[in-house]
């Protein structure tokens, strides 16, 4: 996620019992998954503002005109009037946790003396539009789509502008994740606000069965794979285990020893859920340095996760080792005396992502029986039965390849849109949705093999490897090329 996205990507199966997006990872039964020391509390350089926002842009009944105030975040330390704006398209969660983990933007600002702005996605952190109740139903929630957010992004930035007397300040726009799926569309559909965008872990083709449904796990697999076949082959065969303990007489008090949970286990699933949960973020989070944004990590987690399986002694259980991996995800620091694992928390302000889930971003997923998470099969039907219970909505499964697009891409954005980079890392589960061929001269991929989740947008580091600095040297290239074409355009209109 900047934030993972922040990501961080979308499906829930009644089988796995989970939601995932690009942001996150977000257990269906009271949010099992527990992130306690990742939040930010470093002072950011940012200013705090609030835009009051219409809260229906494509509607004209008295609702509409509805007035909620969305944050936004301002830094104008390097900005000289005239100059570009660079702005963050805030995805699911609080704006501030992003901008901690969007260091790209900052460093690059002086070079380009640019106005940087990050902007809170509407139901997400402070931007909620009914206050506490704007996650109650699907009442308030259907003010809650990509749609919404774009056009948000749009008003905004013009009446900043506007505010500015900088109206022909160039605009770009970044994201990371879901946020980058923003930034793609959001030059897609808004050309003449934004010249371009930076879409940097972006899976925009998780859609309508354009990807195979078990890319994200597989994936994942060959993570551990590349890191270590005993570690793989260990996590795989741990869930043999957990079953097997957990059918045992007292099998789960059992199992709550073995996990050292702070209250007894109420379900098997609490579990496995938590043990997956560790393997699925530290694989999309696997940095090449030390890194606090699902949780504090060292660099290369997933290496450091297969050192500690790797040093069992022969004979060992696999549970035991799977366990021992996990902890390193949840507890680095070494301070958790226990785990809390049936627990509801929302560190980040990520709730409202499970009802995008039910409504547009449908990315329908599978594990398959080669992957070393427990596998499950899509079901679609059980997954819009969870829909209706939950907020009586079914989903609308070709609504985002309908409004923005996604199959035969290459063709289509040949002929149709600019100025768009689509960056990623290989080692990404997300990355198998993403855009990773150019598909013209200026919509261009860049990839890396070695990179996890929008590490691109992430802070300059003294210990960044060479293959990361290298992508960041092209993409300011790129943008650089970008600006300097709007104001050569900009002077040949006036003259």
């Amino acid at each position: 996620m900047s934030a993972c996205l922040c990501l961080v990507f979308l499906f829930f199966s009644i089988v796995a019992e989970a939601t995932y997006s690009p942001g996150g990872f977000h257990h269906l039964s009271s949010l099992r998954q527990q992130k306690k020391a990742s939040k930010s509390k470093q002072e950011l350089p940012f200013e705090t503002r609030y835009f009051p926002q219409n809260l229906d842009h494509f509607g004209f009944t008295p609702e509409s005109y509805t007035v909620f105030h969305q944050k936004y975040l301002i830094n104008s330390r390097f900005w000289r009037k005239g100059g570009p704006i660079f702005v963050y398209t805030g995805n699911e969660g609080d704006i501030d946790w992003f901008a901690s983990n969007t260091g790209f933007m900052s460093d690059i600002a002086p070079k380009f003396q640019a106005l940087l702005v990050f902007i809170e996605h509407r139901f997400y952190g402070e931007s909620t539009p009914f206050g506490k109740k704007s996650h109650k139903s699907a009442e308030t929630l259907g003010y809650l789509s990509s749609q919404q957010a774009l056009a948000d992004y749009a008003i905004l930035i013009r009446s900043l502008k506007q505010n500015l007397s900088s109206e022909a300040s160039p605009v770009v726009v970044f994201g990371g994740s879901y946020g980058g799926m923003l930034a793609a569309w959001f030059r897609l559909k808004y050309p003449h606000i934004t010249i371009g965008a930076l879409a940097s872990s972006a899976p925009i083709l998780h859609f309508d069965n354009i990807v195979p449904l078990t890319s994200f796990y597989d994936a994942i697999s060959q993570d551990f794979k590349d890191a270590s076949i005993n570690c793989f082959t260990v996590i795989k065969r741990s869930w043999e285990e957990l079953e097997a303990v957990s059918t045992m007489k007292n099998g789960l008090q059992e199992l709550s020893k073995k996990f050292r949970t702070c209250k007894g286990l109420q379900s098997k699933y609490s579990a496995r859920d938590w043990l997956s949960g560790a393997f699925v973020y530290t694989a999309m989070v696997n940095y090449p340095t030390a890194a606090n944004f699902m949780a504090p990590l060292p660099g290369y987690p997933v290496e450091q996760m297969c050192k500690i399986i790797d040093g069992f002694p022969r004979g060992s259980s696999n549970l035991d080792r799977a366990f021992a991996a996990a902890s390193l995800y949840y507890n680095y620091s070494g301070s958790e005396k226990c785990f809390e694992m049936e627990q509801q928390t929302d560190d980040h302000g990520l709730n409202g992502w499970q009802y995008q889930a039910c409504t547009e971003m449908v990315m329908p997923m599978s594990c398959s029986n080669q992957s070393m998470l427990p596998p499950y099969d899509n079901d679609y039907e059980a997954f819009q039965e969870q829909c209706m219970s939950t907020y009586g909505v079914k989903p609308r499964p070709h609504w985002i390849t309908t409004e923005f697009g996604g199959k035969r891409i290459e063709t289509v954005l040949k002929r149709f849109g600019s100025n768009i980079i689509f960056s990623n890392g290989m080692q990404d589960p997300w990355s198998r949705g993403g855009v990773l061929k150019n598909i013209s001269s200026s919509i261009v991929a860049l990839v890396t093999k070695k990179g996890a989740h929008h590490a691109d947008l992430r802070a300059a580091t003294k210990d960044d490897p060479e293959w990361l600095k290298e992508q960041r040297r092209q993409e300011v290239s790129i943008i650089e090329k970008w600006i300097s074409e709007y104001y050569r355009d900009l002077r040949e209109e006036e003259q």
